[in-house]
């Protein structure tokens, strides 16, 4: 057997819809295929080196994905035993290649609300202290895992350790969430699609605006003012106030993974937005 034919994307996809070649795409992750049928159709190969994010993402598709209506690839195929998923490839540019200041930039944001509020409005839960709850003991978590690579000051410790209780107890709305949602999983065209469900779950509802207030508003307002106008509501000053909060999450979750990983530009942002904080 070749080494393409070895290949469980490659295996995958031509069970599910016969001979298939590969699209050379240097721009791709390496777990990532784009593949191409004898009729001209494009899917895109993705082999999951986690079980769990498999599983998860998986789930995103078959249970979620229908409340992003025309906003996301369709699931072709799986197979579980080597994590791999086939998916309708959606056309157009990455979020993150549009020209920053262009009006494209804009358009892509406020499609991006749009797009999201369909799932938050279909899968909304009144406010409850459950969540509220449960984000403190992620944060604590995060905040343990920080300790053990030594990488908070004492003060920086405090000021997350007094965030977490500040959110316990605190009564938020839920929803479905994507949680990394951000221009890198957009692809923009003559519409607007989202893709990378592994994350997704049910957290609390401003979750999911946290990757663009600390990744991409701080220093372009008009984007978070475009985004919001698609969405068709913006948060309550209690609602930015709360958001501002998971910065906290944002900054521990990014110091750790960036350690974990050796990802100086990630560890950076952790640092960046732990300092807004303080």
């Amino acid at each position: 057997m070749s080494e393409a034919h070895s290949d469980p994307r490659i295996q995958l996809a031509c069970q599910t819809i016969g001979a298939v070649s590969v699209v050379a795409d240097r721009t791709l992750p390496p777990h990532f295929l784009q593949l191409i049928d004898t009729r001209g159709n494009t899917y895109f190969a993705k082999q999951h080196r986690s079980q769990a994010r498999y599983v998860q993402e998986t789930h995103a598709y078959l249970r979620w994905r229908r409340h992003l209506r025309d906003h996301a690839p369709e699931l072709v195929g799986r197979q579980d035993s080597t994590h791999t998923l086939l998916l309708t490839a959606v056309p157009g540019r990455s979020g993150d290649a549009l020209p920053p200041g262009s009006a494209e930039e804009e358009r892509a944001h406020h499609h991006a609300g749009a797009a999201l509020r369909t799932l938050h409005h279909a899968t909304n839960r009144r406010s409850t202290e459950d969540m509220g709850d449960e984000l403190a003991g992620r944060l604590r978590s995060w905040v343990a895992r920080a300790d053990l690579a030594e990488l908070l000051s004492g003060s920086e410790r405090h000021l997350l350790l007094q965030t977490a209780d500040e959110l316990a107890g605190t009564c938020m709305d839920s929803t479905i969430c994507h949680l990394d949602y951000q221009p890198r999983n957009w692809r923009v065209g003559d519409g607007f699609w989202t893709f990378d469900f592994e994350h997704m779950r049910r957290d609390a509802r401003l979750r999911d605006f946290a990757r663009l207030e600390f990744r991409h508003w701080q220093a372009a307002p008009q984007l978070r003012e475009a985004f919001f106008t698609g969405y068709g509501s913006r948060p309550t000053d209690t609602e930015q106030r709360l958001l501002e909060r998971f910065g906290a999450i944002e900054a521990v979750t990014a110091l750790v993974r960036g350690h974990e990983q050796d990802d100086v530009l990630l560890s950076a942002h952790g640092r960046t937005v732990l300092s807004q904080l303080s």
